[in-house]
C-alpha cells in the first residue's frame, strides 16, 4: 500500500484566470453604479437604448431580475467556486484541519463585522443589520467550509434540504389576517407588486423572514436603547427594500452551487467536459427557477432570496462562468480580460473602496472638472462621464496594486 504524500509536498493548484475574470466582471458591475445610467435615461426620455441600460443597472422592484440583480448572487457563487482551490492551496502548505477551520470561522466573523462597519459609516451609531452581501456570505461561510470537506453527494443533499426547508418555512407561515398592521410592515395592501394566492407567502415585509427580523434585530443596540433613550417603539419595524437576515440561508445554497462548480473545475477532466457541465447546470437552473415561478410554487424574488431565485440566479452564474472559462481557458484568449483580472484579483479591496472612497473621488472630480463634463459632452451625459472618471481612478489604484502584487485577502 503506497503511503499518501506529506501535505508539504503537494502541489498548489494553478490559478484559474476565468474565475478572477468573472469576479472582476461582477465587481465592475457593482462599481458601475456610479455611472448613474438612470440619470442619463431621465435626461433622454425618448431613448430606448438608455432606458434599457438604466433598467439593467437597477434592482427589480420585487419579482423578476435585471443584470444588476445578478451582482450579489455572482459574488456569493464565486465564494463557493474559490473554496476548493483555497482548501487545496492551504493543504499544500501543510495546514492542519484545525487550522483550516479556525481560519474559515474567523473569516466568517470578519466578513460579518466588515459588513456592519461599512453600513455604519456616516451614521451616528453602529447599524446592526445583516442583509448586505458581506454579512450574508459571512453568516453562511462556516457552514460552506464544512461542506467543502464533504463529498459532492453531501453537498447536493445539503442544497436540497436548504431549498425545500426554506420554501416550507415560508409556505407554512400564515398570511396577513384582517387585523394586520400594514403601516408597520411599510407596505400598502394594494401595492402593485404584491403577489396573490399561494405566492403571497413571499410578499414584501409580511413573510417569515420579516417576522424574524422584527424580533432579532431589536435585540441589538439601537438609537432607542441606552441611558435616557425611549424604547416605547421598537427601532426596527421593516426593511424598506424587503431584505432580511434569514436570506443568508438560501444564500448558502447559492454558495453551494458555486462549491459544486469549483469541484468540477478542479476535477481532472477535459476543458470541454467542464464547460458542458457548467452550461448544462446553467440551463437546468434557469428552467427550474422559471418553472417554480410560472406554476406559482415559488416566485423568483431576489430581495428575499427565494429558493426559485437560488436556482434561477444560480443558472445565470453557471452560464457566465462557462462563458468565461470557454474564452479564457479553452480558447486561451486572455488579453481582453486583463482589466477584469486586475479588478477580480482584489475583490475585497474594491468592495471596500467603492463604499468608502467613491464619494470622495466623485466630489473631487466634480470640483475640478465638473463644468467641463457638461460643456464637452453635454449636460445629459455629465453624470456618466464623471462616473467613468471615478471608475478609472479606482482601476488605476488596483492596477498599481496588481503590478506590485499587493492583494488584500480575508
Amino acid at each position: 500500500m503506497t503511503a499518501a504524500p506529506h501535505a508539504a509536498t503537494l502541489t498548489p493548484p494553478a490559478r484559474v484566470l476565468s474565475i478572477d475574470a468573472y469576479r472582476g466582471f461582477v465587481m465592475f458591475l457593482m462599481v458601475a453604479e456610479v455611472l448613474s445610467l438612470s440619470h442619463v435615461a431621465r435626461a433622454l426620455p425618448d431613448s430606448r437604448f438608455w432606458a434599457f441600460l438604466a433598467h439593467h443597472q437597477s434592482h427589480a422592484e420585487w419579482v423578476g431580475c435585471s443584470l444588476h440583480d445578478l451582482i450579489q448572487p455572482g459574488f456569493s457563487f464565486l465564494v463557493g467556486v474559490a473554496l476548493p482551490f483555497s482548501l487545496a492551496a492551504r493543504r499544500a502548505r501543510g495546514q492542519s484541519r484545525t487550522t483550516l477551520r479556525l481560519h474559515a470561522f474567523g473569516r466568517a466573523l470578519l466578513l460579518v463585522a466588515l459588513g456592519i462597519f461599512l453600513r455604519s459609516v456616516g451614521r451616528a451609531y453602529t447599524y446592526f443589520t445583516f442583509e448586505d452581501t458581506l454579512s450574508q456570505i459571512g453568516l453562511g461561510y462556516g457552514f460552506l467550509f464544512l461542506l467543502g470537506e464533504r463529498s459532492p453527494r453531501a453537498q447536493w443533499t445539503a442544497l436540497a434540504i436548504i431549498l425545500v426547508g426554506y420554501w416550507a418555512a415560508f409556505a407554512l407561515y400564515p398570511l396577513p389576517g384582517p387585523g394586520f398592521d400594514w403601516a408597520t410592515a411599510g407596505v400598502a395592501p394594494d401595492w402593485d407588486h404584491n403577489l396573490r394566492g399561494f405566492a403571497a407567502h413571499w410578499n414584501k415585509n409580511t413573510n417569515l423572514a420579516w417576522a424574524f427580523d422584527t424580533w432579532f434585530l431589536n435585540l441589538f443596540p439601537s438609537p432607542n436603547s441606552g441611558p435616557g433613550a425611549s424604547a416605547a417603539t421598537a427601532w426596527f419595524q421593516n426593511n424598506g427594500g424587503g431584505y432580511a437576515t434569514l436570506s443568508f440561508i438560501p444564500t448558502l445554497g447559492t454558495m453551494i452551487l458555486g462549491l459544486l462548480a469549483g469541484g468540477w473545475l478542479r476535477a481532472d477532466l477535459p476543458q470541454q467536459r467542464k464547460i458542458q457541465r457548467l452550461a448544462l447546470a446553467g440551463v437546468a437552473g434557469l428552467a427550474l427557477g422559471v418553472l417554480l415561478h410560472a406554476t406559482g410554487v415559488c416566485p423568483v424574488v431576489k430581495r428575499i432570496w427565494t429558493p426559485a431565485w437560488v436556482l434561477f440566479s444560480g443558472g445565470w452564474c453557471f452560464l457566465f462562468l462557462a462563458a468565461f472559462h470557454f474564452l479564457i481557458e479553452a480558447l486561451g484568449r486572455r488579453s481582453w480580460a486583463f482589466p477584469l483580472l486586475v479588478i477580480g484579483a482584489n475583490s475585497i479591496f474594491i468592495y471596500c473602496a467603492a463604499h468608502l472612497w467613491e464619494g470622495f473621488i466623485e466630489s473631487s472630480l466634480k470640483t475640478h472638472l465638473g463644468a467641463g463634463y457638461s460643456h464637452v459632452f453635454g449636460a445629459p451625459y455629465a453624470p456618466l462621464v464623471q462616473g467613468a472618471g471615478v471608475i478609472l481612478v479606482l482601476w488605476l489604484i488596483l492596477f498599481w496594486m496588481y503590478r506590485r502584487r499587493i492583494f488584500i485577502k480575508i
